[in-house]
């Protein structure tokens, strides 16, 4: 099971997954060679063994990665900053916007060419590794099943629907940021405070919602694309991947990059460097739809695989659904207040 929480308060119960022979954090291996911390949102792990395998055989450099919410490695890593421990930094917007601006990151020199220009920050500061999209799942037994937005509304969905909670989970915060793109700030909030009427109540964590919907517990939840197929191929989920439409049949969702930079005072900098480059590079670019179940961030490598129309692929199960991505500058600056406008809205 992925979660992926954003939560900033929570302290950081992080399980540190050690790949290939790999030391402690900032130490070096039990072959001499060095070990490089990755600090990481979760929901990539087996993508991370497999390829952090074979980053270690070519390069001899051990990888260590401790995995956890999205903001809370932003968190973890400020707090650390008089005695470093991470050296690269994985997470997901607007925390990997926060922690540029926080001063968390230093440039990684990777050379991005050849990847989409919206996935990647200033100054190459950080890039995305593995581009995602916002989704929705559905039990079988949803009959009809939901289609559009509207159809999240009905009676018969009555403490059967659950979606995570924006400003703490990203895919909940997701779902905020697209219904403001989609109706309008005061039309996303009369929307949720409908929706409220349906929902079963607050949930941190968007990965738990998977096995709720799977056994009927739930009708309804949100989740994302990656973390869905994840759990549909790792756990044998029984659920229903959908785009909930507009009224005029159109379908919208929010691009979800994990994205990835090398952290300020680096123990291992250049190392730090070396694996960014790795993760971009064409060949593990080219694993990403089929071992992560995510999206390549190189655009020829992602149009390779756009045609598919098996919907147990990323590509194919966004066929014909508009993938927009936010300035998530902007969703950043306005969080707080958004966040606190939509609890007043649904009471929570």
């Amino acid at each position: 099971m992925k979660i992926r929480k954003w939560t900033m308060a929570v302290s950081l119960a992080a399980v540190a997954t050690l790949v290939g022979a790999c030391g402690g954090t900032g130490t070096s291996g039990s072959g001499g060679g060095t070990t490089l911390t990755v600090y990481s949102a979760d929901g990539l792990g087996t993508w991370y063994k497999s390829q952090f395998a074979k980053f270690t055989k070519d390069t001899g450099i051990n990888v260590n990665v401790v995995e956890a919410g999205s903001g809370e490695v932003v968190s973890r890593v400020e707090k650390e900053q008089s005695n470093p421990q991470a050296d690269l930094l994985v997470t997901l917007p607007p925390f990997i916007q926060k922690a540029d601006k926080s001063g968390l990151l230093q440039a990684s020199g990777a050379d991005t060419t050849g990847v989409s220009t919206d996935l990647v920050g200033p100054d190459g500061k950080y890039v995305a590794i593995v581009n995602n999209a916002l989704s929705f799942i559905a039990n079988p037994g949803a009959n009809p099943a939901p289609a559009s937005w509207e159809d999240l509304l009905r009676p018969e969905f009555k403490g059967k629907l659950q979606y995570s909670t924006p400003g703490q989970a990203g895919d909940g915060t997701a779902v905020l940021v697209l219904l403001q793109h989609l109706m309008g700030k005061p039309g996303a909030l009369d929307y949720l405070g409908k929706l409220q009427a349906n929902n079963v109540g607050p949930s941190s964590s968007t990965g738990k919602l998977q096995p709720k919907v799977s056994n009927g517990e739930l009708l309804v939840a949100n989740g994302d694309v990656q973390m869905n197929l994840g759990s549909i191929k790792d756990d044998g989920s029984k659920f229903v991947i959908f785009f909930p439409e507009m009224a005029d049949h159109t379908r919208t969702t929010v691009a979800l990059p994990y994205v990835a930079g090398v952290t300020k005072g680096a123990p291992h900098a250049d190392g730090a460097k070396k694996l960014l480059t790795f993760l971009i590079s064409d060949d593990v670019q080219k694993t990403v739809a089929p071992d992560a179940l995510g999206i390549p961030v190189k655009d020829a490598i992602a149009k390779a695989s756009a045609g598919s129309s098996d919907n147990m692929t990323p590509t194919g199960l966004l066929n014909g659904v508009q993938v927009w991505t936010p300035d998530w500058n902007t969703v950043l600056a306005d969080l707080d207040a958004d966040v606190a406008a939509y609890q007043k809205a649904t009471g929570s």
